[in-house]
């Protein structure tokens, strides 16, 4: 089984940028880099939706929720732990 190829986030908007500059087709743009031109497409509306980022889509965000509420309620826990902590020194 062939392993998936990754590409940086550089080529891809460098891809992109020459897809939408070009007077060519996106598919012969994607052939000529030997790509896929679904996934060219693909990165043309990633770009387009999260502007030169070019990253991100549902399930990122589904993850990157819960671990924004952890890093919050860690800081809520660890508040509440020194503000005891000073309650007993004070008394």
């Amino acid at each position: 089984m062939q392993q998936r190829r990754k590409y940086s986030d550089e080529f891809k908007r460098e891809t992109v940028s020459l897809a939408n500059q070009s007077n060519v087709s996106l598919k012969q743009v994607a052939e000529e880099l030997g790509i896929n031109s679904g996934m060219l497409g693909r990165w043309r509306r990633e770009m387009g939706q999260h502007g030169d980022k070019g990253q991100g889509n549902a399930r990122d965000e589904e993850m990157a929720a819960p671990k924004r509420e952890l890093a919050r309620v860690r800081k809520e826990r660890d508040f509440l732990k020194e503000a005891a902590f000073f309650a007993k020194e004070m008394k």
